[in-house]
Formats: structure tokens, sequence, C-alpha cells
């Protein structure tokens, strides 16, 4: 149930986001989208995001109907296990917010080839070009770890997948909005985890 909360509360957050730019912008870009990649991607999401938000509550509630845990995930030293992946959920959840404040103005739901951003390169961004796609995707293991069910399972290497593809695709597109600034952090950040060893160019404008 702990997760279950994490969960509905990570994606309210979003919504409220998705509700701000909606406001500022008046526009449906950024928030919805408009490249073909991403159109198919969201066929995938969505349900899949309905899952996310289902499938811990139906565990947590349901222990004995077919969406219940396994008995081993009472057991210890699992049950351990899984209290510590809830904790780390919570952790996940606080950081995605400082990574949402981090971006402020600059934050979209999807890729808007009509809007230009700001290069956000400072806070987490000095270190992960993605943390908000870092945090989802461990948040989502620690949900894999919490109801090891093979509906989650599935969901889980559906949603890893995704975020990788979805990480790429905004690669490329930032890519061509910033230019040689992109690749300069590119070439002195991780993907996902830090790069260690590789520090920020002096000469890249934050």
């Amino acid at each position: 149930m702990v997760l279950a909360v994490t969960v509905w509360a990570y994606w309210f957050c979003v919504g409220a986001m998705i509700v701000r730019v909606r406001r500022r912008t008046r526009k449906l870009s950024g928030i919805v989208p408009s490249q073909p990649l991403e159109m198919v991607m969201w066929l995938i999401w969505v349900p899949l995001v309905v899952a996310w938000a289902t499938l811990p509550y139906l565990a947590a509630t349901r222990p004995e109907s077919a969406w219940g845990l396994p008995a081993m995930a009472s057991q210890m030293p699992y049950a351990l296990l899984r209290w510590a992946a809830a904790g780390v959920g919570l952790v996940c959840l606080w950081l995605s917010i400082r990574c949402w404040l981090r971006m402020g103005r600059s934050w979209r739901m999807a890729v808007a080839p009509d809007q230009t951003t700001d290069l956000i390169t400072t806070g987490p961004y000095a270190h992960v070009r993605h943390p908000i796609y870092a945090l989802s995707m461990l948040l989502m293991v620690c949900t894999a770890v919490i109801v090891p069910t093979l509906p989650v399972w599935i969901m889980a290497t559906v949603h890893l997948s995704l975020m990788v593809v979805k990480a790429h695709n905004e690669e490329r597109f930032l890519k061509g909005v910033h230019g040689s600034a992109y690749e300069s952090y590119c070439r002195s950040t991780g993907r996902f985890v830090p790069r260690f060893g590789a520090g920020i160019s002096p000469d890249r404008p934050l």
C-alpha cells in the first residue's frame, strides 16, 4: 500500500504539471505527442501507467485473488527487501519532485518541435541527462521487487524499454535544437547514471 500511494502521488504531480503547462501555453504541444514515434509509444504508455497505478493496489487489497502476492513475498528475508524497496520508492518520489522544480517552465511531457525551452544543466542535470527518467525506472524496479508477480515484471520490462527509447529520441531532438552546447553536455554527463570522472566543460553555457 505504501508503494501504491507513492505511485499515485507521482502521477498526481505529473498531472498537476500538465495542467500548469496547458494553462501557461494554451497549447497541447509538449503535453500530447506530435512525433509519430511518441504517438506509438503513448499507445503503450497510457495503459502501462494505468496498470502501474492499479496492480500494487490490487496486490495489497486482494491478497487471495489472482493479483495477490506469492507466498514468498511475506517471508523473511524477502519481506525486508520489500520494505527497503518501499523506502527507496519514497526517495525516488522526493528526488523526482526536486527535478521537476529544477526544470520549472521548461518541463514538458512530450517533445514539442514548435517550442524552444532552456537547456537545464544545473542541479541533478549537471551529472545526469535524464534524472527524471532514471528515477522513474528505479521506482519501477522497486515496484517489481515489492510486487513480484508476472504481470508486474512484464510491465516493468516494457516501462524500462520505453524509457530508453524516449531518452534517445529526446536527445536527438535536443541536439537539433541546442547544437554544440548539447553535444558538449552529453560528453560530460551520463544518460541515466553519473559519468564519474567527467567534469562540466567550462566553456559550456549553463
